[in-house]
């Protein structure tokens, strides 16, 4: 069998608290969703916010190869006015090929929350579904409050089914909104239902009683075959069912097949990409993504993995690209420095010694607060200098940052630069809005002149996170960057308890790194 596999992270998902995606933040995510092989991506809801309406504009500029772009919405407010409905129409200008619609499933909304007749809910889902089959969209209907309604009357359920089944709808997805449904009781109700209907059933399930995971699953086995959910399980509440941990287990445990199956190896790094674009530290004791998930300390487990892995791994951690990982063993740490470089191209299988040095290295950096995981381009200057193969493009021989405020809440940041490149000098000075920005202008501004290529280099994604909140205002910051050249994208990592110093630091090896990839011919050390 076959699962479709639709991602809300997007949507659902900004509605966790403390997750705000900018719009920038949700191309980039479509685009890497996309290059996962996810069947339909839900972008957000353009009726409700001016950010998802410019998202949805914004979005036809992407080069989608595989995924179907969603846009969600409710029904229509009014059965007098369907065509007129502000929502639907708003739906229908983001242009997108698929288009999901929740309706209400459960008498009590129905009733009460929207004070409806049986025959007006169902009069609602029909007319609004037929409006989005007549402007040619796969329509996704989501049976909102599915199981609770199910439970409480289900002729009333069945007669919503039939409403959006009747007007053409292509997806059934059966939702437990309030995440109280018990596996068992998902696997009768979706069986029940995948015998009344034709059509695909799909689920959607909330974490609000940590079983959203195996509700879907438990959906799967029932006859299931198109799942939603978001990366990470973000969400309201307590959650989204976590795709992270769904699409491994649809594909190694319940051998489905999807069309994430030829990316599985790249699934830990797209969901650390998605916790970095939300600015969140990733849940190291994740199912299957985990930086703990196949992490060794205790003695008899560590004995027993080095000889034979599936003693304690329930999987090849590689088969989701995460790695298998020995703690606090010298021998471990220089197998991922050395797994790592071999990723960039550099074989230190016979640098035993410079392995092991660079494992100290890192494991100091590490305490000071640094993390690699998500600045590849750092890691990989820092590994090359301990090669002799990389040296900066340019010194920085002093700075200074200037900040004005005055009464009327107006304020003014200039930066003042001294760099060297290749022992000549250049002063340069240049304005900002705020010191990191006034210092990046000065810093393009001082090497326009010496690498003019540095003008490829915009600046993707800025994020700030608080290391050790207990020390206040003088707590150390972790600063990522993500910078980009219309070709690529590339991270780098800052740390200090001077907010500007870690910002300026990662800015600096921002654009070492990419001088470095097109110098790096000519620019390689002597041993």
């Amino acid at each position: 069998m076959f699962i479709e596999i639709f991602d809300t992270t997007l949507r659902d998902g900004t509605q966790g608290e403390g997750i705000n995606l900018s719009v920038q933040d949700k191309l980039l995510i479509a685009q890497r969703l996309d290059e996962f092989g996810i069947d339909i991506i839900e972008g957000g809801w353009p009726g409700s916010n001016p950010k998802d309406e410019e998202f949805f504009q914004k979005a036809k500029t992407l080069s989608l190869k595989h995924a179907k772009l969603c846009a969600f919405g409710s029904t229509a407010r009014s059965i007098e006015n369907v065509k007129g409905d502000a929502n639907l129409n708003a739906l229908l200008r983001a242009e997108t090929p698929a288009v999901s619609i929740f309706g209400k499933t459960w008498r009590l909304h129905s009733s009460l929350g929207l004070g409806l007749t049986d025959d007006e809910n169902a009069e609602l889902i029909y007319q609004s579904v037929k409006l989005m089959k007549e402007n040619g969209k796969l329509l996704v209907f989501d049976a909102e409050h599915f199981f609770d309604g199910y439970k409480d009357d289900k002729d009333f359920s069945y007669k919503m089914l039939d409403a959006a089944v009747n007007a053409g709808a292509d997806r059934l997805v059966l939702c437990d909104t309030n995440g109280g449904t018990l596996p068992s009781e998902i696997y009768e109700i979706v069986k029940d239902i995948k015998s009344r209907y034709s059509l695909t059933i799909g689920i959607h399930a909330h974490n609000d009683s940590e079983l959203a995971v195996a509700n879907s699953l438990a959906a799967v086995n029932a006859g299931a075959a198109h799942v939603q959910g978001t990366l990470n399980g973000v969400g309201e509440r307590c959650g989204n069912a976590n795709l992270s941990s769904i699409i491994p287990n649809i594909i190694l445990k319940l051998n489905y097949d999807t069309n994430q199956k030829s990316k599985l190896d790249t699934l830990t790094h797209l969901s650390n990409y998605v916790y970095e674009l939300m600015n969140l530290a990733p849940n190291s004791r994740a199912a299957f993504t985990g930086k703990s998930a196949f992490a060794h300390k205790g003695g008899v487990h560590v004995s027993a993995v080095m000889k034979e892995s599936k003693m304690y791994e329930h999987i090849t951690p590689e088969l989701v690209g995460n790695k298998q990982r020995v703690l606090v063993s010298d021998l471990s740490g220089q197998s991922n420095i050395r797994y790592k470089a071999k990723e960039i191209g550099i074989d230190l299988s016979e640098e035993k010694e410079l392995s092991r040095r660079v494992v100290d290295y890192i494991k100091n950096l590490e305490y000071e607060g640094f993390q690699f995981d998500g600045a590849e381009a750092s890691f990989e200057l820092l590994l090359r200098s301990e090669l002799n193969e990389f040296s900066p493009f340019f010194r920085v021989l002093d700075s200074k940052v200037n900040v004005t405020y005055d009464d009327k809440g107006h304020s003014n940041a200039e930066a003042v630069l001294k760099i060297s490149v290749d022992n000549e000098i250049e002063h340069t000075a240049s304005d900002g809005d705020g010191p990191v920005n006034a210092l990046d202008n000065a810093l393009r501004k001082a090497l326009l002149r010496f690498y003019p290529e540095i003008s490829l280099i915009k600046l993707v994604d800025y994020k700030v996170r608080v290391l050790d909140e207990k020390d206040g205002t003088g707590a150390k910051v972790r600063v990522m960057i993500q910078s980009g050249d219309g070709y690529e994208t590339w991270s780098t990592v800052g740390v200090s308890s001077n907010i500007i110093e870690a910002s300026f630091a990662a800015l600096s090896d921002s654009i070492n790194y990419k001088l470095f990839q097109y110098h790096k011919a000519d620019k390689k050390l002597a041993n």
